[in-house]
């Protein structure tokens, strides 16, 4: 059975990670406690329709990585490995006990005077998985049982990918068990600046990357999604719309990186652009590939760039 090292958990726990399981956490978003507050939501939320108050933030594979991304404000010094060998925690026991512990969690805000008290008992029932919390989670051998298992709860599902393992999307499009939308990072304009950024600790990752990139299209709702660090991979905005252009993704999402958790450790403040900053690069990626940006959100820094706008695009849940 693949089990967490006692460094890496008590690390965890000390970020207030709920540990779920052998290989699984929760941590409650700071964008959901905001919204449990009514001081904001999500730019998920104003891009896709998803409530903020009931979204889990989860991972089945927490320190599984096979990358350790520079900006990655996750404890990346701490990775267990690059795959999960191994006997693993089925979908049914992780997708209930995500649940417990997402109530678990949210349980002090009960007692807030301030709490928006029936976001607080809808909260009780998370109904949106984001599977990206920490760790690669197309490392996890069950993914596709996962999300069949969420949603034949009623739950919609978000996974983001770092694209390194194409068999697994592969597998998600054989077994009928596609998210409800799918992210794929891209981090660098090309595969030699990608190696200094994501530090990749297998063979063959750009390549893997661009067949899963290749892949986006037979899922119907999904996103290429960069983040853009000052300094370091904010350049050659012509070849990332390029690359764009040739996968064309439904969505690109151009987010900033933002100074937290060990990634001050690796980069400084200055490497985290401005929202401006990111705006005047995620136009001139927009100029090479056709794409218009359709919406942006000031407080997370983040552009959503599309051919077109539609109105389909924010969900009804």
């Amino acid at each position: 059975m693949i089990k967490l090292s006692p460094e890496l958990r008590t690390s965890l726990e000390k970020q207030h990670y709920e540990l779920v399981g052998n290989h699984s956490a929760v941590e409650i978003c700071s964008w959901t406690k905001k919204s449990l507050l009514n001081k904001g939501h999500c730019y998920k939320q104003k891009f896709y329709g998803i409530n903020s108050h009931r979204c889990c933030q989860m991972t089945p594979s927490v320190g599984f990585c096979n990358q350790r991304c520079l900006f990655c404000w996750r404890a990346i010094e701490l990775t267990q490995a690059n795959n999960m060998k191994g006997k693993v925690d089925d979908p049914e026991f992780i997708v209930n006990d995500c649940i417990r512990a997402q109530r678990r969690k949210l349980t002090g805000f009960g007692g807030n005077a301030d709490i928006n008290k029936n976001k607080f008992k809808e909260a009780q029932e998370p109904m949106h998985f984001a599977i990206s919390l920490s760790g690669e989670p197309t490392l996890y051998s069950k993914l596709p049982l996962l999300v069949k298992e969420l949603h034949k709860k009623g739950k919609t599902t978000f996974i983001v990918t770092n694209g390194t393992n194409p068999l697994m999307l592969r597998r998600l499009i054989k077994e009928r068990a596609s998210p409800t939308q799918l992210y794929v990072s891209l981090d660098a304009p090309n595969k030699e600046l990608y190696k200094k950024i994501d530090h990749p600790q297998i063979r063959g990752t750009w390549e893997k990357i661009m067949q899963s990139l290749g892949l986006m299209k037979k899922f119907k709702r999904n996103v290429l999604r960069i983040t853009a660090v000052k300094g370091l991979n904010m350049i050659d905005a012509e070849n990332y719309g390029s690359l764009i252009k040739k996968f064309k993704p439904l969505f690109v999402e151009i987010k900033a990186y933002m100074w937290l958790g060990w990634s001050r450790k690796r980069l400084k403040s200055t490497n985290m652009p401005t929202h401006l900053d990111v705006k005047k690069f995620s136009r001139e990626i927009a100029k090479h590939c056709g794409y218009k940006i359709i919406d942006e959100q000031k407080a997370s820094r983040v552009c959503l760039l599309a051919k077109k706008d539609f109105k389909a695009r924010k969900m009804k849940f």
